[in-house]
């Protein structure tokens, strides 16, 4: 990590017009992908793969508790939340990402929840695209994510451009992204990941000396084995976001965007790479009782973020399913499908005689098929 703010503004100068070009127009390209539907993996239970359908909770036929008095709020760096879930990160710096972060935003606020944007790196070299990921001024009060590509702090991206990312969302904590199986299935993708976990190392202790935002680390999909998770918590990381296999893939995806026909392949056979979302939060759980853990990844429903929580998770994570109701019917099917699914994780827990988070995690009764 050696790049300054000199050489961040000759980056501004020279690769405005490529960006405007090519990096605006694959984002658009998976920003369609994303919305159809047809790049999400759903985990089946055949093949003994642990996903959230092969979870169950046993039923208290005697609950003893009042479901009116049911209370899923907790503290969450160091705001008060209204619910264990979050919206993922998922648009980049367009148009319509903007308009979709807009939306999601304001949504997020009148529910009570995180929102994380999506990567910011072209923000960060095309200073007009800022826009699209002030978020700040739609959601005050909740904790937003900044988020920056982990391989960026190999390409010359500094503490100090970090730092900008956070700033510019008037961030709560900062997600750097894993996502090195989508850059290698991806066309002209990074492909060097030699160092990354030292500069991850670099970056977390820079940010603490400080005293800027946590430092989280999020997969995009294919989860955090027990050994990964131990080498980035030994790292300095505050926080994981194991997201696993079952929801976008974005092996899938880069594959269905890709013009050739040898990166299409690549993303069908490398469709369902890697651990589930359960599994991954075992994983993390194995290593840390304690690291403030995000699940994401086929997240659907509140009943799967019961099933996240029982496991071990702080917060699940939303992706797809809220861009799409952002999509297509604005902040208010946002709204509406967070409040069902606050509903529905207070119907599951009701369901096991779980008055509080701390009650259901202490004896959340989930068993599998």
């Amino acid at each position: 990590m050696t790049a300054g703010l000199g050489t961040t503004n000759v980056r501004l100068v020279t690769q405005k017009d490529r960006f405007k070009r090519r990096r605006l127009s694959s984002k658009q390209r998976h920003i369609e992908a994303a919305l159809d539907g047809q790049s999400e993996v759903p985990v089946t239970s055949r093949g003994g793969d642990l996903g959230f359908g092969s979870l169950r909770f046993l039923p208290m036929t005697l609950p003893e508790i009042d479901f009116g008095a049911i209370d899923l709020s907790l503290r969450f760096l160091g705001k008060t939340i209204r619910a264990p879930f979050m919206i993922a990160p998922m648009t980049g710096g367009l148009k319509r990402g903007g308009q979709l972060n807009k939306i999601m935003a304001t949504a997020a606020e009148h529910v009570q929840i995180p929102f994380g944007v999506g990567s910011q790196r072209v923000a960060l070299e095309v200073r007009s695209r800022a826009r699209d990921f002030q978020v700040r001024r739609f959601a005050p009060t909740i904790p937003i994510f900044a988020n920056l590509g982990a391989i960026q702090l190999m390409r010359g991206y500094s503490a100090d451009d970090a730092q900008r990312a956070v700033d510019m969302v008037e961030g709560d904590a900062l997600f750097l992204h894993m996502n090195a199986m989508q850059e290698v299935i991806q066309e002209e993708g990074d492909t060097d990941w030699r160092g990354v976990l030292r500069a991850i190392a670099s970056l977390c202790e820079n940010f603490t000396k400080r005293r800027s935002v946590p430092v989280f680390v999020r997969e995009v999909g294919f989860g955090v084995p027990v050994d990964q998770a131990r080498r980035l918590i030994e790292a300095g990381v505050q926080g994981i976001d194991c997201a696993g296999r079952g929801g976008t893939s974005w092996t899938l995806l880069e594959g269905r965007v890709a013009s050739s026909k040898s990166h299409q392949s690549l993303g069908s056979i490398f469709a369902a790479w890697g651990l589930t979302t359960p599994e991954s939060i075992l994983a993390v759980r194995n290593v840390s009782k304690k690291i403030p853990l995000i699940a994401s990844g086929g997240v659907r429903s509140g009943l799967d973020v019961a099933k996240a929580v029982a496991l071990g998770a702080t917060l699940a994570s939303i992706g797809a399913p809220v861009m799409r109701a952002a999509a297509e019917g604005g902040t208010d099917a946002v709204t509406d499908l967070l409040e069902t699914t606050k509903k529905a994780l207070k119907v599951a827990m009701f369901g096991v005689g779980a008055v509080s988070l701390t009650s259901f995690r202490k004896n959340p009764r989930l068993i599998p098929f």
